[in-house]
């Protein structure tokens, strides 16, 4: 994985709560078992007809927020069921973070497993966030490092984040990575319990 330290991005607004796994990637997509591929079909049910044409009237679809980096979401984003399908669909979409002010449990680790850094905000937080990228071509700059989120007109928060989930985005290790980081010590327990 990439390690995300600083990322400053288009912000594109999803003032909805409640998203749920199934809307963000729908079951007919999870039959892929690469984690590659599943951005044409973030939010599909909403970004496209039944006869797979863009629908005008979906946020995701204005090209002002072509290449947005960053989400601005409702509550309790990402619940329902806990398939690892979802994240990957943001991923490969192009998003690095989404910003809530809450975010179902399994889907936050599922992110940070993945390498998207999900920060939550106040209700009150967010609403600016939306106002401001609502009005058009907005952008964020995100601190991991110092655990900071702030534009240039002013705003600016402060987020955290657990320790573990902070030290696998800033080197972009995933857990294999991370047990990768004791490979020496392991082979020496192993030789010496042989």
């Amino acid at each position: 994985m990439e390690p995300l330290r600083t990322h400053t991005g288009l912000v594109y607004p999803l003032d909805r709560t409640n998203i749920d796994t199934d809307q963000i990637i729908p079951k007919q997509f999870l039959k892929r078992i690469e984690r590659s591929g599943f951005g044409q079909f973030l939010f599909y049910n909403w970004r496209f007809d039944k006869d797979g044409n863009p629908r005008p009237d979906f946020s995701l679809n204005d090209e002002n927020y072509q290449g947005a980096s960053i989400m601005v979401a409702g509550e309790n984003f990402g619940c329902g069921s806990s398939r690892e399908h979802a994240p990957w669909a943001i991923q490969d979409y192009g998003f690095k973070v989404i910003i809530a002010p809450s975010f179902a449990d399994i889907f936050k680790n599922n992110c940070v497993k993945n390498g998207i850094l999900a920060i939550q905000v106040s209700e009150e937080q967010k609403q600016q966030l939306v106002k401001k990228a609502e009005a058009g071509s907005y952008t964020l700059t995100v601190d991991l490092e110092q655990q900071v989120v702030y534009d240039d007109e002013g705003f600016k928060v402060t987020f955290d984040i657990p320790e573990y989930s902070k030290q696998m985005l800033l080197n972009g290790w995933d857990e294999i990575g991370v047990t990768l980081n004791y490979e020496a010590k392991i082979k020496q327990y192993e030789l010496a319990h042989q």
